[in-house]
């Protein structure tokens, strides 16, 4: 039987991803003194995060309020939990609503030490771009964090690695950190490249961005073909895309920083999976997309059983 040949945009992926292999970098690298939470340095545990983006969900404003207040009625009661305080050891959770309920559901989550950020910004800081949000304003408001570069972005609103890092470097001007998501599609994942795929992702958009910066930078390691699809890439797979990442950041940067670098699996993450993802040495948390829609799901995800190892 004939076998497909590639089409020319993933050739040219992978020719320029495999550049990207050689590619090294410099400058002063220093941790994050700001927060009270654990700060990532080398040859030390990573601090867990979990991330529930709630993309285009709920419908109305009351229910997402209700869902807000749901998941914190029931964080602190689950078995283990650390109910979220800013303390040494603790999980970092974030929800990302949509745009018109994030102040609310800030007011409601901010007791639980539940941050909330910003599912997308646009480049610039002001101006005609009619339906675009800017980094400060959602600063404005009191998000931390703003996801970039998401599938759904990037497919759907055709959202370039161009525009992707100058969103990232934006976000990091404004103070904010972002979740820089990466990934490969059923397509890449097919012929085998899903490294060079992530490797060219993460120098192009990352480009410029310095090692100070990058300690307030999260990467989320997406398999599109495992978002909303009920397929979860293996633990042990995730783990060791996850662990080439860090060989591409160590290039770029040094060893300190890529393994300072928190990394989150995403794709249809539940409470079923989450515990085998978390116990991966290289996997730090979960982008969450469907189960953070219920309350006790993506409380029970947030309450993973760790690994004791």
């Amino acid at each position: 039987s004939l076998i497909p040949y590639p089409s020319y945009s993933l050739i040219m992926k992978l020719s320029f991803a495999l550049a990207t292999l050689a590619v090294g970098g410099a400058s002063a690298f220093s941790v994050n003194q700001n927060r009270l939470r654990t700060s990532t340095q080398l040859n030390a545990v990573r601090q867990p995060i979990m991330a529930g983006n709630w993309k285009m969900n709920p419908t109305t404003e009351a229910d997402a309020l209700n869902l807000a207040t749901g998941f914190c009625a029931l964080v602190d009661t689950l078995e283990d939990t650390c109910g979220l305080e800013e303390a040494e050891g603790c999980t970092e959770v974030v929800l990302f609503p949509p745009f018109p309920f994030i102040s609310k559901v800030k007011d409601i989550v901010q007791e639980k030490g539940v941050t909330v950020g910003a599912q997308q910004v646009y480049y610039e800081d002001k101006g005609a771009f009619t339906g675009s949000v800017a980094a400060s304003m959602v600063k404005s408001v009191g998000c931390e964090y703003v996801l970039c570069g998401h599938s759904e972005r990037r497919t759907l609103f055709s959202d370039s690695d161009v525009n992707i890092n100058a969103k990232v470097k934006k976000v990091l001007e404004f103070g904010m950190k972002p979740i820089l998501c990466i990934g490969e599609t059923q397509e890449e994942y097919d012929l085998g490249i899903t490294e060079e795929v992530c490797a060219m992702q993460v120098s192009k958009d990352l480009a410029g961005v310095s090692k100070k910066d990058l300690q307030n930078v999260v990467l989320a390691y997406e398999p599109v073909w495992a978002i909303g699809t009920g397929l979860v890439c293996d633990s042990e797979d995730a783990n060791e895309v996850h662990k080439f990442i860090r060989t591409v950041l160590e290039k770029m940067y040094d060893e300190e920083a890529a393994q300072s670098i928190r990394i989150q699996y995403g794709g249809s993450v539940t409470p079923e999976s989450v515990d085998g993802l978390m116990a991966m040495s290289d996997v730090d948390g979960c982008l969450v997309g469907g189960a953070s829609l219920f309350a006790d799901k993506f409380a029970r995800i947030c309450n993973f059983k760790a690994s004791e190892e």
